[in-house]
């Protein structure tokens, strides 16, 4: 039988609860299923060599190119990890480096044709997950889930 759903009442520190039921962990487990489900739908159009920590490389690179350093900020990982990353994306065709115009020392990596395409499979994934998740829960939860969110992680206002 399913566990009952956690209530926004703080859970007992006696019990166990809390280690399952806390909203760090609820999330990471929906971010889980979500993105497996996207991963899921670009396989089904043919991108089967890309992984999760490859979609971290094209889900922050700017369309017109971004430094490998800036993508490494952005996805909160160290330049050698992200050169790595890099390196794979460029093995499936996703991206390129090229020199960069304003500093000869340094790379951008930008899309290739085929990282463009891929890019617009991945638009279509994620509105089809997400579409999914608004199936499952109701679209107006949905909304709002998106709208708390936002808020949480932008509490500024940008």
């Amino acid at each position: 039988m399913p566990d009952a759903p956690p209530s926004a009442a703080p859970v007992e520190e006696s019990t166990e609860d809390w280690r399952r039921r806390n909203v760090g962990r609820l999330l990471n487990e929906a971010v889980r299923r979500f993105e497996s489900r996207v991963l899921e739908r670009l396989a089904e159009q043919g991108f089967h060599g890309v992984r999760l920590a490859h979609v971290g490389v094209t889900r922050n690179l700017d369309v017109a190119g971004t430094r490998p350093t800036e993508l490494a900020y952005r996805a909160s990982m160290t330049k050698q990890a992200m050169g790595e990353l890099i390196g794979q994306c460029v093995d499936l065709g996703l991206v390129r480096r090229e020199p960069d115009p304003a500093d000869g020392r340094a790379k951008i990596v930008r899309f290739t044709d085929q990282g463009l395409h891929f890019l617009e499979h991945f638009r279509r994934a994620v509105v089809a997950a997400q579409g999914e998740m608004g199936e499952n829960l109701g679209e107006e939860r949905v909304r709002a889930l998106l709208e708390t969110l936002w808020d949480y992680v932008h509490p500024d206002g940008t």
